[in-house]
């Protein structure tokens, strides 16, 4: 089951790394997890180069924010005027949103793409704001670049013993690290978080200097 499904990955290549990520970074249910890690799984098999392949899930990445990013640009803000009040979202809140991304997008963004069930939404209020978009690039894929490479990380662990490795055990493997990488990621975010806001308290006690 395992080898089969490597061979449909591997047939599908880079371009399916690019499709599958951007879907994933979209509002579509793609894991990253079974694209990234079978990724990681061919790199160990030398049928695949690891460094590549997370270059290709960074880039599709970047591609499932943008689309979040003009679709919020476009069609979100008028939405979210006129509806956001049945989703607790008033135009008063809706502005308070845009504001805060105007000052803190960065480190929104950086710190929202390594939490699971947020990384794949945070472009939407960077959209709404209007982030700037170099910056909204570079910290989309500071933070994708991290999650990507624990996930081929994880697979090319997992592929240099494939012969003894089942479907079962792969599942075994994710579920025994995914706690520890999340609870890990969180606890990192939290720490960037504080770091910043210390930073910041502190560029603004001195003016700037």
């Amino acid at each position: 089951m395992v080898e089969s499904f490597l061979n449909l990955f591997e047939q599908i290549g880079y371009g399916g790394i690019i499709f599958l990520m951007l879907l994933e970074s979209t509002v579509f249910p793609v894991p990253s997890e079974v694209v990234m890690i079978p990724a990681g799984v061919l790199a160990a098999q030398g049928r695949m180069n690891p460094w590549l392949a997370i270059i290709m899930g960074i880039l599709g990445s970047w591609l499932g924010a943008l689309t979040n990013y003009y679709v919020a640009i476009w069609l979100g803000k008028p939405v979210l005027n006129k509806y956001g009040r049945y989703m607790f979202l008033p135009p008063h809140r809706l502005a308070a949103v845009e504001r805060f991304f105007l000052r803190h997008g960065e480190i929104s963004t950086f710190t929202g793409r390594l939490i699971p069930g947020i990384r794949h939404l945070i472009s939407i209020p960077a959209g709404l704001a209007r982030m700037d978009l170099t910056r909204f690039l570079f910290f989309t894929g500071l933070g994708a670049g991290i999650w990507v490479s624990i996930l081929v990380g994880i697979g090319y662990f997992a592929g240099r013993e494939l012969e003894k490795i089942s479907s079962e055990t792969i599942t075994q493997l994710w579920n025994r690290y995914s706690l520890a990488i999340t609870l890990g990621l969180v606890l990192f975010c939290v720490v960037t978080i504080g770091g910043y806001i210390l930073w910041h308290r502190h560029h603004r006690r001195t003016g700037g200097k």
